[in-house]
Parts: C-alpha cells; sequence; structure tokens
C-alpha cells in the first residue's frame, strides 16, 4: 500500500508559474527604452532571440557559443554565471540594441514577466486548508521569491529551495532530500511536481512519487494540477482503515 502525501513539492518555472512569451517580454523592454518596432520586426526579433535561448523560462539555446558553455554549465548555481549566460545568448543573437540587454535580463525577474498557472493558487490553498506541506525546489540562478509574493502564493508555501542556494541542481537527490527534511516529511510521504522528466524525477531515487504537467502557456493549461489532488483523494482513500 503506498503511503499518504503529506507534502508536495512544486518546481517554480513551467509548473507553478510560467514565463511570459517573448513579444511581450521584448515589447516591454523596447517600450521602456523609448523604441517602436513594426509588428512584423518585433515578432522577428522575439522568435530570434527565443530561439537563442535569451529568455530565462524559455526555449532552452539551440546552439551554445563555446564561450559560453562554462557560464551555461553554472547558470543554475551561480547568480553571475546566471546573468553572464543569459546575456551572453542575447548577444549572441547580433541584439543591435546593447544598452537594452541588460533591461532584457531584469525584465526576466521581473513579477510582470510572470503568469501563475490558472489553478496553483486554489490548488496551494485546498493543499494548505488541509495540512499538506508544500515548497518550492527549483534549478534557478535568481530569486523567484518576489514573483512568488506578487503572484500571492508565498503565503501558501512552507519553504522555497533554490539551486543557488542550496549549491545542488536537480535532479542530485540532495535537493529533494533537503526539501524533505526543511518539511519534516518522509520522502515516501513526499510528492513531486514538475514539468522536466529529466530532472524533477531526481527524488524517486529516495522514494518520492513524481507527478509531470506540461509547461504550456499559462492560458492553455488551466487545471494542470488535477492530476496531483486526484491522486492524494486516491491515496487518502486507500490508506482508509476497514470498517
Amino acid at each position: 500500500m503506498s503511503e499518504p502525501v503529506h507534502a508536495v513539492l512544486f518546481d517554480f518555472s513551467g509548473t507553478l508559474m510560467r514565463a511570459e512569451p517573448a513579444e511581450r517580454w521584448l515589447a516591454a523592454v523596447l517600450a521602456g527604452g523609448g523604441i517602436t518596432l513594426p509588428a512584423t520586426e518585433l515578432q522577428s526579433w522575439a522568435l530570434r532571440l527565443e530561439q537563442a535561448g535569451g529568455l530565462p523560462g524559455g526555449r532552452p539555446p539551440q546552439h551554445i557559443p563555446d564561450r559560453l558553455r562554462a557560464a551555461w554549465q553554472r547558470r543554475d548555481l551561480d547568480p553571475a554565471a546566471h546573468y553572464a549566460a543569459y546575456t551572453g545568448l542575447i548577444t549572441h543573437a547580433d541584439w543591435p540594441w546593447t544598452e537594452l540587454t541588460d533591461a532584457l535580463y531584469q525584465r526576466s525577474t521581473d513579477p510582470r514577466a510572470w503568469d501563475p498557472y490558472p489553478d496553483a493558487l486554489p490548488t496551494l490553498t485546498v493543499l494548505k486548508e488541509a495540512e499538506v506541506r508544500t515548497a518550492v525546489i527549483s534549478n534557478i540562478g535568481w530569486d523567484p521569491r518576489p514573483v512568488l509574493a506578487a503572484h500571492a502564493l508565498t503565503d501558501h508555501l512552507d519553504a522555497v529551495l533554490l539551486s543557488y542556494e542550496q549549491g545542488h541542481c536537480k535532479p542530485d537527490p540532495a535537493l529533494f532530500s533537503t526539501a524533505c527534511t526543511r518539511l519534516g516529511i518522509h520522502p515516501r510521504q513526499t510528492l513531486m511536481v514538475g514539468d522536466n522528466h529529466t530532472t524533477d524525477g531526481g527524488g524517486e531515487a529516495i522514494g518520492i512519487r513524481t507527478i509531470y504537467v506540461d509547461p504550456l502557456p499559462a492560458q492553455d493549461r488551466p487545471n494542470g494540477f488535477a492530476p496531483v489532488l486526484r491522486t492524494m483523494a486516491q491515496l487518502s482513500v486507500a490508506n482508509e482503515p476497514e470498517a
């Protein structure tokens, strides 16, 4: 019999929240710099930057230049490497407004650049009311706590564990183990929810069960966490004592 769930760990990007579309990201920064582009040119540059991997939380880069490989490999362990990797990828796309390169990066960490999935807050609310412990566990090179707070998610979380603060990246079981210790819940009584089959399943090595969601645009995934609540309900029924 599977043990009941007393804690749920959530990935940040692509799971609880989604980075804004590249076109919106670019338009906001250009407007701040007093630059207006025709719609087709804006779309072209947005696609070019996203294909280059310059938008954190967007597509992975199609190619990583040799000069950026070291920074890319350490991007989720060192904020300076994260900044160097993503601004370097923007520059590598032949971005012509170099005075706005930093603004593009800074925009990607702004609460306005992130959309919560529609059922994120309702799901966290249900879990909190059921006294289920929750945490964000993320491979990331910057602090998303202000983003979570701006979207009213912080009060529904018991912990936030970030790779660059902990010195470990998923799928290293150490990060999952630390999360369970922080929450005071055994791994076998913990569920991980993520969108990346390579990294988010690392906790399975210590007994954490994993549920995967699709990292779709926020508006296209209104009920992505339904399997989480369904799984918990099924486990609760399965563990009820017989009459």
